[in-house]
């Protein structure tokens, strides 16, 4: 097949979309699949585009059998809410054009990804003009998320923006996200159920996987009996980790648990400004690909927070990660959402926003050595079962097969 993929963000990228874009165009590359990106430069979490790479030039290269067109954009230092929507409108219009020439590949598939909204209606065009079939995919409900957490109004307007995002998502052939919750939002949203597809995130079991002992642990400077509790990833609104500083104030005099937060993003500044003062805070910058198993295997419990205003909108792509490291997990999240779900079986469910009942759940877990190792077991299981990386992206291949013989036919 001949499978073109538009995402805003790709590989190098380490965290959330590119990530899983990354590694999907070069696992069906593996396959024999022609591939193609439409992307940006590489410029998440940090909000800064990389080295090596231009925010103003196109640039044309080839990764792993992956056929790669960079676009430019503007990446705003601080995003706002309108910082946002002009961040994401500039990728749009500057992919457009490239988007267009792709008519004269003839692609089977085009395929893309949501965020952003914007590069949505220039995705179906192209497909219906070449005859592929359209493909979305929904990492995050970025419209509806953007109303819920105030970022933008409702009104006559928001009203609008919202009729429209369900428009153009009910035109598409197929429409996948990644949680049971999320295909029940695309439902109220008008997509048929025979569109609808589960295409949930992965990990990788054989390189994610638990060890004895972690060599970062040794570099911290970690006691062998103190209990770190890991926040590791994107640093944004969404994320709600103001709750982490709160915890770890509340938990000060417990010398024997010790918060590690790593990662980047537009709130790093403002949080570690924050925790300036604790103790028991430590900082790590995002870590590199070969070092993450190192760097989750050093959390005795994983902390997942996340706000409650977007609960079912996302599903937290750090938490396949968290399962495969078989180390419990606490969230904060509310009953009956998916996260709630999973979590329950391999950890601790906490409401969201509520710092001391974190700070309980941690002070807890922390002197329970069995039940997190039998927590972590679960979640370990549960990945292995259901996330593993050849047997999800196997289903998708096979759904993009069987229709593309069925269109030749």
């Amino acid at each position: 097949m001949r499978i073109l993929i538009y995402s805003i963000n790709y590989f190098p990228e380490l965290t959330g979309i590119g990530k899983y874009t990354g590694e999907m165009s070069e696992w069906l590359a593996s396959r024999g699949h022609e591939v193609r990106v439409v992307t940006a430069p590489p410029y998440y979490p940090r909000w800064r585009v990389g080295g090596g790479y231009s925010d103003w030039k196109y640039r044309g290269e080839a990764i792993n059998g992956v056929r790669i067109f960079r676009c430019p954009l503007w990446v705003p230092q601080k995003p706002s809410g309108l910082k946002r929507i002009l961040h994401l409108a500039s990728f749009a219009l500057s992919s457009f054009p490239v988007m267009f020439l792709q008519l004269f590949w003839k692609p089977n598939v085009v395929f893309v990804v949501e965020p952003s909204f914007f590069c949505t209606p220039g995705a179906w065009l192209v497909s219906r003009l070449s005859g592929a079939k359209a493909w979305l995919h929904v990492q995050d409900f970025e419209v509806d998320a953007a109303f819920d957490m105030g970022i933008l109004s409702r009104g006559a307007l928001g009203n609008m923006v919202l009729a429209l995002d369900a428009f153009v998502m009910r035109r598409f052939d197929y429409v996948s996200t990644i949680s049971k919750k999320m295909m029940e939002r695309l439902g109220e949203k008008g997509v048929g159920s025979e569109k609808r597809i589960l295409f949930p995130n992965w990990v990788d079991v054989e390189s994610i996987f638990p060890v004895e002992s972690s060599h970062m642990r040794d570099a911290l400077g970690v006691g062998k009996e103190e209990i770190v509790c890991l926040y590791s990833g994107n640093m944004g609104e969404k994320q709600g980790l103001d709750i982490l500083i709160e915890a770890a104030r509340l938990l000060v005099h417990e010398t024997a648990i010790r918060f590690v937060i790593c990662g980047n993003g537009g709130e790093r500044e403002r949080l570690f400004a924050l925790a300036k003062d604790l103790p028991n805070v430590s900082w790590l910058p995002l870590q590199p690909v070969d070092k993450l198993n190192d760097l989750l295997n050093m959390a005795d419990i994983h902390l997942l927070p996340q706000r409650g205003d977007v609960a079912d909108l996302v599903m937290p792509s750090k938490l396949t990660g968290m399962l495969a490291s078989g180390k419990p997990v606490i969230a904060t999240a509310r009953q009956n959402t998916e996260v709630a779900e999973v979590v329950s079986g391999c950890g601790r469910i906490v409401e969201p926003g509520d710092a001391s009942g974190l700070a309980h759940a941690i002070l807890d877990l922390s002197g329970k050595a069995e039940l997190r190792k039998a927590m972590g077991e679960s979640g370990r299981l549960h990945a292995r079962k259901n996330l593993a990386c050849d047997a999800v992206l196997s289903r998708l291949e096979a759904v993009m097969k069987l229709d593309c013989s069925a269109g030749r036919a």
